[in-house]
């Protein structure tokens, strides 16, 4: 099983100077991703981050890795989403949370799916998570998002993912997770990104060892997860060490 646990989920270029960054993204048009020639780093700092509290929303929002989209869901997206998810259910169902027994399931239920895109969606206005779904060749493969992000003196978020099994064991997820790394660090201008993973999950394991994630430590009954209150290993990513490895991402993912 591939997926790893965060607080909200059911479940690296040439530098330039600034000018040069905000010219490039003026011709790629908000949200759009920087590829090849006009990828670039910019300098992010503790003021950027603190004046540019960026919150690019709406489900025109893209995001482009090499192989991988991602991009909000949308209610169309519904029969897709119910047929991964349908698929993948015992696959899955060890390593997210219980759903309330009184609420429809969104794979199940067109009208929940419907109403999760809207919290998604207001989610993404706020500036307080923003969810994407992973496509392979324009087909809908998995989720991965970006949660709880906090502002003022920490500026972090925590990523969660997971991902059709028939897709797993190709870099899928670590690709999608790099995109997403970029994203929190050079539109969003967070300072600190953290992944959680229980212990025993291999496969989420080998992703964050992939990226080269920090091991911060262990959270003991961290989160509850499928009805028992798990450890949780926690890796983390700050800003410092975007601006390190932009490179090496951008080489291997982007």
């Amino acid at each position: 099983m591939l997926s790893a646990s965060c607080h909200h989920a059911t479940t690296s270029p040439r530098p330039h100077h600034r000018e040069h960054t905000q010219s490039a993204r003026r011709r790629c048009g908000r949200g759009a991703s920087i590829s090849g020639s006009q990828r670039v780093k910019p300098t992010v700092t503790s003021r950027t981050r603190a004046a540019h509290p960026a919150t690019p929303a709406g489900a025109a929002l893209r995001l482009y890795g090499r192989r991988v989209m991602l991009r909000p869901l949308i209610t169309p997206d519904f029969t897709a989403f119910s047929e991964v998810r349908r698929r993948n259910g015992r696959w899955l169902t060890d390593w997210e949370p219980l759903r309330p027994a009184a609420s429809a399931d969104p794979a199940e239920n067109a009208d929940a799916f419907a109403r999760r895109c809207e919290v998604r969606e207001r989610e993404r206005s706020s500036g307080n998570a923003y969810s994407f779904g992973i496509f392979v060749d324009s087909i809908f493969a998995g989720e991965v998002n970006l949660n709880g992000v906090t502002r003022g003196s920490m500026q972090s978020a925590t990523i969660g993912y997971w991902i059709d099994r028939a897709k797993a064991g190709h870099g899928y997820v670590p690709e999608s997770v790099a995109v997403l790394t970029r994203f929190a660090f050079e539109e969003l201008r967070l300072h600190r990104l953290e992944i959680c993973i229980i212990p025993r999950n291999d496969n989420s394991l080998r992703v964050v060892e992939k990226l080269g994630w920090r091991h911060e430590g262990r959270a003991e009954r961290f989160l509850e997860i499928n009805g028992i209150w798990e450890d949780h290993d926690r890796f983390g990513f700050t800003a410092e060490e975007w601006e390190e490895r932009a490179g090496e991402y951008s080489r291997a993912w982007l």
